[in-house]
Parts: C-alpha cells; sequence; structure tokens
C-alpha cells in the first residue's frame, strides 16, 4: 500500500480505510515505481524471497492466485 501525498496522511488513510496490510512502503523518490513498473494505483506486485518480482496486478488483484503463488514459497 502507498500514497504520495504525504507520510501523514498515507498512516491516516490506512486507519480510516481499515487496510489489514502488514507492510506499508514509502518511497518519496518513486525509484521504487520506477524500479516495478508501477503506474498509478492500485498496484500489487508479489516478491519472491529474494525481492525480485514474480508477477503484478493493476487494480483489483485475484486473492486466489496470489495465494496460489505464494504458497510455492512457503
Amino acid at each position: 500500500m502507498g500514497a504520495q501525498d504525504n507520510l501523514d496522511f498515507a498512516f491516516e488513510f490506512k486507519e480510516t480505510t481499515g487496510a489489514d496490510t502488514p507492510l506499508m512502503v514509502w518511497d518519496e523518490s518513486f525509484l521504487s515505481w520506477q524500479y516495478y513498473g508501477i503506474r498509478g494505483q492500485p498496484t500489487a506486485v508479489l516478491l519472491d524471497p529474494t525481492g525480485q518480482p514474480i508477477t503484478g496486478w493493476s487494480g483489483r488483484f485475484p486473492e486466489d492466485e496470489v495465494l496460489e503463488l505464494a504458497a510455492q514459497f512457503l
């Protein structure tokens, strides 16, 4: 999950929407967006244990597919 307005807004967004995410990335430089090819929000990128991207989705992502792919690394 990310928000680029400011860090306080990102935490407020997480709290007010009830987003239950264990990780929030804050990158004012947008370098992570460039690295992973992110063009807008919402975007999800699934990484392998070494941090390399496996696949990604723009917009709503298929939970079943995410869980199936993630299970390969457990």
